[in-house]
């Protein structure tokens, strides 16, 4: 049950926002005039990007997929564990084009790794129906050559996990999970989303986590970095930020979408002993 793994009150605020019943999830005073809003922007905004070739470039943009390779030192790993390698991927949004997949199967094609995780936002809607998710990463989780294990974004819903479970896909939502190797452990550990919903429970994620334990913390959000070291963890991987909402081309970011400073946006980065 839902209840059990993500624990009681978390699984309870979650369905709770989801339905709309918080009022601070609420994206606005009144959904028809949003609607009428949407139906009259949205030509607009449309016609402005392709005439200005912007949408074409965003496009390509999509599909152009780079591989980044960090390495990350860790302290008291098992020696079983030299030269493990995670495959990471985040904030798919994967219902909006599904030839993302093929996109996405062929970066991934050649290269060699142990586990991949998933972290958060496989579909790009907040409200309404996410069925359109399913068919997409069933395809693309037949491309992964390995376990691949996540946690749910702020625009996933929990209603996802059975059949996106049944593709594949092993969710850690607020639980861990061992990854064993020779004789040795290490573990996952994935909370929910600690941004929009805010129902991480780092005790109830924690539970099962022998103490000493190398961990590795997936999150939806780098916001709970200060959290994560404080308990000791050795990693966080975590996506939400898009390496920032809006950008300059030459990268600097004009608009970010995470409260976290902007060193945690992009790229490596260190936090005490935690590391992402």
């Amino acid at each position: 049950m839902m209840d059990e793994r993500m624990g009681q009150r978390p699984y309870a605020r979650r369905l709770a926002i989801e339905r709309g019943r918080l009022i601070e999830y609420r994206q606005a005073v009144s959904p028809k005039m949003t609607a009428i809003k949407i139906r009259v922007i949205r030509p607009i905004l449309a016609f402005g990007l392709r005439a200005t070739g912007l949408y074409r470039h965003g496009y390509r943009q999509y599909h152009s997929i780079r591989v980044r390779r960090n390495t990350l030192a860790i302290r008291r790993l098992p020696g079983a564990f030299e030269g493990f390698t995670l495959l990471q991927m985040s904030d798919l949004h994967i219902d909006l084009d599904a030839t993302l997949v093929d996109s996405v199967a062929a970066a991934i094609a050649g290269l060699q790794y142990d586990v991949c995780v998933i972290t958060g936002d496989f579909r790009n809607s907040t409200i309404g129906a996410w069925d359109a998710v399913v068919p997409p990463m069933r395809r693309l989780v037949e491309q992964i050559r390995a376990p691949v294990y996540a946690v749910l974004g702020n625009h996933d819903f929990a209603d996802m996990v059975p059949p996106l479970e049944a593709a594949g896909v092993r969710f850690l939502v607020n639980e861990s999970t061992a990854v064993e190797r020779d004789g040795a452990a290490l573990y996952l550990v994935g909370i929910d989303d600690p941004n929009i919903y805010a129902t991480h429970d780092f005790d109830h994620a924690l539970r099962r986590v022998p103490s000493g334990a190398i961990r590795i913390l997936l999150s939806h959000s780098p916001a709970i970095f200060r959290e994560a070291a404080a308990r000791g963890f050795e990693v966080l991987l975590a996506g939400h930020t898009h390496g920032g909402q809006v950008c300059l081309p030459w990268g600097g970011i004009l608009v970010r979408n995470d409260k976290s400073p902007r060193r945690f946006l992009r790229g490596a980065w260190r936090h005490g002993d935690l590391q992402g």
